[in-house]
């Protein structure tokens, strides 16, 4: 599979990993939902709403990582697959 065809499909239910800001690096979990500015990843039996703006994520996705700035999927979910390319 390659990057394009990630941010294309469906993101919840994906492992991922925060990687840039701060006060978000390093939570790591499944997405549990998602809307057109954020991510919510369940960690360690918590939520945590992630902005996607100016932020990296590190997808794992069947044993390959791929790395996804969130201004790349900056859009709902459904819109995605038209817009992404």
């Amino acid at each position: 599979m390659r990057k394009s065809e990630l941010m294309k499909g469906e993101l919840i239910g994906l492992n991922v990993e925060v990687l840039s800001a701060p006060c978000y690096e390093g939570i790591e979990g499944i997405v549990l939902d998602e809307t057109r500015n954020t991510f919510i990843i369940g960690s360690a039996g918590t939520e945590r709403m992630v902005p996607k703006h100016d932020n990296e994520f590190a997808f794992t996705y069947e044993g390959s990582r791929f790395v996804i700035r969130g201004s790349e999927v900056l859009h709902r979910p459904e819109d995605r697959i038209k817009k992404v390319r």
